[in-house]
């Protein structure tokens, strides 16, 4: 979503107009869900995608046509084969699509793109709202937990319903369409070893925010980790890091040892992170479990701790448990999996 946030700035400050492309709804088996988007201009697709193929392809086409004709528009495709109205696909279902003019000199969505930029530079939990009703102009606000709301009025009984997956909500007649603008909190990363250096990628590939964090100076170095932020600390000592911890943060643990496993882990579980996953086996974990529980800490302090960390999938190549891991706190963040509490919280 930054992207095409600044995607959208560098088109309009070239004096272009421009169309936000968005599937507000779909059923069936279509490529992609609510909330993908893309961005249109004169020359076509800019940046984004609402999944390839026919869909795709159509709506381009369509957004060139809104952006000679100045106007907003809500289209519905469908996927059955034979179909009247159909794609010719055989994936089956429908999807919702919304097509918004922006106008080069829409002062409005300026501010609005102004407004946002010290969420995304945050990371603050927001939502990006617009109306979807037929005929509307497709007014866009953002609400963020710390900021409230940023551009148009919306009622109160939107800002009730926002949560953590795509929405509708109708309101006397008008329709609002409401989605995460910005995935909040990070994922730390305890070690900055080779599944580390197969993890880190994966995890930006999916827009989580990543913080490496490594004793060592060669682990800890940021071209190693390219796009994420990089931490050299002592194990032992990492109360400064863990006080930055909010309640939408992840934390993987795989340092080189079990010693610097289990002081990290000791030290995370007092924090209110959503997740917490230690790598190592289920008997490496019982034994850590025993020995911290005969310190003080409770069986409700480890809520939220996974081990052995990520999907039961078979993996074993630093590839295949990046895979594993990664598909593990997409489920969290779907609140589907440990720490599914926090992840549903709303405002």
């Amino acid at each position: 979503m930054k992207n095409l946030f600044a995607a959208l700035q560098e088109t309009l400050d070239r004096g272009e107009d421009a169309v936000w492309v968005t599937i507000v709804a779909s059923s069936g088996s279509a490529p992609r869900g609510s909330g993908a988007r893309m961005l249109v201009g004169r020359s076509g697709r800019i940046c984004g995608t609402i999944g390839g193929g026919a869909v795709e392809y159509r709506s381009e086409q369509l957004a060139m046509e809104i952006l000679r004709d100045k106007g907003t528009v809500k289209k519905t495709f469908r996927l059955f084969r034979n179909d009247i109205e159909d794609l010719g696909m055989v994936c089956g279902g429908n999807v919702e699509v919304f097509f918004r003019y922006i106008s080069a000199g829409d002062t409005a969505v300026r501010e609005l793109i102004a407004g946002t930029k010290h969420i995304f530079d945050e990371l603050e939990p927001s939502w990006l709202i617009t109306e979807i009703t037929e005929g509307c102009a497709g007014t866009l606000s953002v609400y963020g937990r710390r900021s409230g709301l940023l551009g148009a009025d919306v009622p109160p009984q939107v800002l009730d319903s926002l949560g953590v997956r795509p929405a509708q909500t109708e309101v006397e007649g008008h329709i609002y369409y409401a989605e995460k603008l910005v995935q909040p909190g990070r994922v730390y990363v305890f070690g900055g070893g080779h599944i580390a250096q197969a993890l880190v990628p994966v995890l930006l590939g999916a827009d989580f925010t990543c913080v490496v964090l490594d004793d060592r100076t060669e682990f800890s170095a940021p071209e190693r980790f390219p796009g994420a932020e990089t931490i050299r600390i002592d194990p032992s000592d990492i109360s400064a890091i863990t006080a930055r911890f909010t309640e939408d943060d992840c934390v993987c643990i795989m340092t080189r040892g079990h010693k610097d496993d289990m002081l990290i882990q000791r030290q995370v579980m007092r924090t209110p992170v959503r997740y917490i996953g230690v790598i190592g086996s289920a008997r490496k974990q019982q034994t850590v479990k025993e020995q911290i529980l005969a310190s003080g800490y409770s069986e409700a302090d480890f809520a939220n701790v996974v081990s052995p960390i990520g999907l039961n999938i078979g993996a074993e190549t630093p590839a295949e448990l990046a895979v594993s891991i990664a598909a593990q706190l997409i489920r969290v963040r779907a609140g589907l999996g440990p720490g599914e509490k926090n992840w549903k919280s709303g405002k």
